[in-house]
């Protein structure tokens, strides 16, 4: 019979992201999912403080962090995935598709210490893939549409989504990014959504839809299906494409993009020093 999940989450309000520690009770075996690093875009200065948060938590409760797990490649925070790798030797895990995510902004930053390949990541994760943390089994969910590579983590009776969904009464996730498409957006929230209704989903991001006082990542299937303001039972495909990408048109370009992207598709590392030992982000120009 498998352990039940102990799930605690970490919320990040500077960049709206919620970081989970996934626990089997059983065998103290554990993940982190989706961990933040603090950076400040003004001074360039980045913390360990969330990450420290996270692990000082494991400690507490006697936990052995194992995994990793990144939902997908983010563009709106810097992960401290290498961190805490180095603290735990946890392995650092993400969906295949990251190559792809890679082979893009590879000539975008015009780096040539970004493999393409993914080897910067300890394991690749293929869609139905499974794996043991401690009693528990997780199973590899592949939901592209917010980028090529966003996977889910289906463990039990619970389902880590990343940024596919947000709660039902704020929506979805953009699909403007490269390799994003708001048809394969659908597609993917369809196969969430086609989970028993019990089903408790727990999201990546909050950013309080109008109207709510207090953050909340944890819905479920039942409450999405009746009640997502983008993807509720009735709405079409071709409806939903439609609207997601009036709305995408609509939305700036999240502030720590540039940098958060740069970090990411390298598991949590930063680019190599240069001559002088210091480590460099690249701003790339271009005329309006």
């Amino acid at each position: 019979m498998q352990s039940q999940a102990h799930i605690e989450a970490f919320f990040d309000e500077p960049t709206n992201t919620v970081t989970y520690l996934v626990s089997d009770s059983r065998t103290r075996q554990a993940a982190v999912i989706d961990p933040v690093l603090d950076y400040d875009y003004r001074s360039g200065e980045a913390s360990i403080a969330s990450a420290d948060r996270v692990l000082k938590r494991a400690r507490d409760y006697g936990l052995n962090i194992v995994w990793v797990l990144e939902t997908h490649a983010h563009a709106d925070h810097l992960s401290a995935a290498s961190y805490i790798r180095q603290r735990t030797k946890a392995r650092v895990a993400i969906g295949e598709h990251i190559r792809d995510v890679q082979t893009f902004f590879r000539p975008v930053f015009n780096v040539d210490d970004v493999s393409g390949n993914g080897s910067e990541f300890d394991h690749l994760l293929k869609d139905g893939e499974r794996f043991e943390i401690g009693h528990l089994t997780v199973e590899v969910l592949h939901t592209p549409g917010h980028t090529p590579a966003c996977v889910s983590y289906r463990i039990s009776d619970t389902v880590f989504v990343g940024d596919t969904l947000f709660m039902p009464d704020y929506g979805t996730a953009r699909t403007d990014f490269p390799g994003g498409s708001a048809r394969i957006l659908y597609r993917s929230i369809q196969r969430l959504l086609a989970l028993p209704p019990e089903t408790r989903i727990f999201l990546c991001h909050d950013y309080k839809a109008p109207g709510r006082d207090n953050y909340a990542w944890e819905t479920t299937v039942a409450e999405q299906r009746a009640h997502n303001v983008h993807v509720r039972e009735g709405m079409d495909e071709d409806a939903f494409v439609t609207m997601r990408q009036q709305r995408d048109a609509t939305l700036a370009v999240p502030t720590l993009l540039l940098p958060s992207i740069q970090v990411n598709i390298r598991a949590g590392r930063w680019p190599r020093a240069e001559s002088n030992g210091v480590h460099y982000l690249k701003i790339p120009l271009r005329m309006a």
